[in-house]
């Protein structure tokens, strides 16, 4: 079973203020430190032309959540989440067609 999980991130001044090749680095090295299970993949959206809310979306994929868990605590404890130049605004687990799943186990019930 895989999870996709959306973190919903908001862009601090500080990360704003800096030019974009230092983000760009930092951002690289806070992944590099952060994404090292290979059971946890991560793809990322801007959205700040289209929400006031969050300015950006991480989209995790794994089938173990406690790695996911752990890659997050790697995430925190880098200058992308500490410094901060995000905030977390929201973080939505989902399951995708997990109707489907629920509707299979209860047919094989």
């Amino acid at each position: 079973m895989t999870w996709t999980i959306f973190v919903h991130l908001l862009a601090t001044p500080a990360w704003l203020r800096l030019p974009p090749a230092e983000r760009d680095t930092i951002a690289a090295e806070c992944l590099a430190e952060a994404l090292v299970d290979d059971r946890v993949t991560m793809r990322f959206y801007d959205a700040e032309a289209f929400s006031g809310a969050a300015s950006d979306i991480a989209v995790f994929e794994t089938s173990d959540m406690l790695a996911y868990y752990f890659t997050m605590e790697r995430l925190r404890n880098t200058p992308l989440i500490s410094a901060p130049y995000f905030e977390v605004v929201s973080i939505t687990p989902a399951l995708e067609n997990g109707f489907r799943l629920f509707q299979q186990a209860e047919a094989g019930a």
